[in-house]
């Protein structure tokens, strides 16, 4: 493993830790170029969990993935698209070094749970929309290429979707820096921005989740139906809010709940045809 640290271009406040797998030790055999996964921890955009990071980044290197972690801006800092500018420096960052880092710039996938899941998403959603594009051309200048930023597929783990009375509102009104019902707090609810463009999807969530509940998985896998967007939806019946990979390692071990990792890496297989 080749493990550092960058800073995306243009960013404050944000850093990206970097997995590469490196060249096998087979002498006559370079290392072809790999999918990556690019993981946008949870915390209501206050902060950034540790439970959503290094443990969801180890099975997805463990399967020969790259992988990619965001730490981005959060609380007061979290408005005005910043992280979603800082997300969108990392996927240019990733794919400007493709060929250094033996990338495949065509499959990288964004994996977020959930205030991080809506990041991802967004990604997925708003990278070819005029508000965020204006934004993007007012810290950057120029114009940005969307199609250089929009992810290849999507892995959501009970992600805060929504923007109506299933909104998980202090992640909402964080992003948006807007009250709670206003137009400028609504436009934030990402099932209404998918059309036949966005991504393929892995999306999963519990039933009962208490924080972000399960309508925003279900109403997104119906917004991706209508589009003829393929997605994968997993509901487990029982479990709390942020079960990460369900494994001791983030709290109490959930086997049953745990196979979403493993659900994910076989749908990645599909989506990106690729197997280590």
């Amino acid at each position: 493993m080749k493990c550092f640290t960058f800073q995306p271009e243009l960013t404050e406040k944000c850093t990206v830790t970097a997995w590469l797998q490196e060249e096998p030790d087979l002498g006559w055999r370079p290392l072809r170029a790999l999918p990556a996964v690019l993981i946008c921890p949870g915390g209501a955009y206050e902060f950034v969990s540790a439970r959503e990071a290094e443990p969801v980044a180890k099975p997805y290197f463990a399967a020969g993935y790259h992988v990619f972690i965001l730490d981005y801006a959060v609380g007061a800092d979290a408005r005005d698209f910043r992280p979603l500018l800082q997300l969108s420096a990392a996927m240019l960052h990733l794919r400007a070094h493709a060929a250094e880092w033996k990338l495949d710039a065509g499959k990288i996938a964004v994996c977020g749970f959930s205030a991080g899941g809506h990041l991802a998403a967004s990604l997925g959603t708003l990278y070819n929309e005029e508000k965020f594009l204006a934004a993007a051309k007012g810290l950057w200048g120029g114009d940005l290429q969307c199609g250089a930023i929009r992810p290849d597929a999507m892995i959501l783990g009970y992600p805060v979707i929504l923007a109506d009375r299933y909104a998980h509102v202090d992640s909402i009104q964080n992003v948006s820096g807007a009250r709670e019902g206003s137009p400028e707090y609504t436009w934030f609810g990402l099932d209404a921005h998918v059309d036949a463009s966005t991504p393929p999807t892995y999306l999963w969530h519990t039933a009962p989740d208490g924080a972000v509940p399960v309508e925003n998985s279900l109403r997104f896998a119906a917004a991706l139906s209508a589009a003829k967007v393929p997605f994968e939806l997993h509901v487990f019946p029982a479990g709390d809010h942020g079960m990460s990979t369900c494994t001791e390692e983030v709290g109490p071990a959930d086997p049953y709940n745990a196979r979403w990792v493993e659900w994910s890496l076989r749908w990645l297989e599909k989506v990106f045809g690729f197997q280590k």
